[in-house]
């Protein structure tokens, strides 16, 4: 009887630990999928950093705007763009270069992923910030998400944030990704990256014209398509009686006598003048 007693504790032992271990398993294997191991930190993530056998050394913080952390000891150190592993490693190089321990052992842990979000700005159909629902979203994906441009929006956005690091900048032409098979510059966004879409550049068309006022430029477009987007001259004005006032880099306003082929700049004002017959 007692041998039958002790078996069934022992099998109820051993399943409870194969219960527990189950669970550990499933805890793990979740926090993997929300913090996988190449996951950059960004603006945001809060995280706990221990030292091996210095728990004075311990903190939970969360990484600034600027990508950075107050250690003690240390100071300020970047980890904004960095991978966990990375992190740990540039912490405890600085720990062991400051001479504050032989071989520090450093653990980080991510807490809560708040950087995991990105920021679409400008003329945009919804501004705000949206969450990276992937691993591989992509800069068109995003846009999307944001509603796309505005019709007074730029075709070229620029994207900004961080890599390995280190500021990262680029301008995307987003026709292009699509009119001339430029994929690779639908580049696949991190946590803290920032869509800016610029407002249109514009050209100005007045006096003898249908519909003076302003207009977005289109690309490639010529002073004779400008002259018909304003509704051409009017009655009384000539398409041979131009003036066009183009603004020069040292400030300064170049008034020309332009052709119906030439280009138009951003921020042109062209004049209609009046026929002389």
């Amino acid at each position: 009887m007692t041998s039958a007693v002790t078996s069934f504790f022992m099998l109820a032992v051993q399943r409870s630990c194969l219960l527990l271990v189950a669970l550990l398993l499933a805890s793990i294997d979740a926090h993997a999928q929300a913090a996988p191991v190449d996951y950059p930190l960004a603006a945001g993530d809060a995280v706990r950093v221990q030292v091996f056998q210095n728990p004075d050394l311990t903190l939970e913080t969360r990484i600034s705007e600027s990508g950075t952390i107050s250690f003690p000891l240390i100071g300020t150190i970047r980890l904004g763009g960095l991978a966990v592993g990375a992190a740990e490693k540039r912490i405890a190089d600085a720990l062991k270069s400051g001479g504050f321990l032989q071989n520090p052992q450093v653990t980080l842990l991510l807490t809560q992923i708040r950087g995991s979000q990105v920021s679409v700005l400008g003329q945009v159909g919804r501004p705000g910030r949206f969450p990276l629902e992937t691993a591989s979203t992509r800069l068109s994906d995003m846009l999307a998400n944001a509603g796309g441009a505005t019709p007074g929006g730029d075709d070229v956005v620029i994207v900004t944030g961080q890599r390995a690091g280190q500021p990262f900048r680029k301008l995307v032409d987003v026709p292009s990704l699509f009119l001339r098979e430029r994929g690779e510059d639908d580049i696949v966004l991190q946590g803290g990256d920032v869509i800016y879409v610029h407002r249109a550049p514009v050209f100005y068309v007045y006096g003898e014209a249908q519909r003076p006022g302003s207009f977005r430029i289109e690309r490639a477009m010529t002073v004779m398509q400008a002259l018909a987007l304003a509704g051409g001259p009017t009655a009384r004005g000539s398409r041979d009686r131009l003036q066009l006032h183009r603004q020069q880099d040292d400030g300064g306003v170049a008034l020309l006598t332009p052709r119906m082929n030439d280009p138009v700049m951003p921020n042109d004002v062209i004049y209609v003048r009046e026929s002389l017959f």
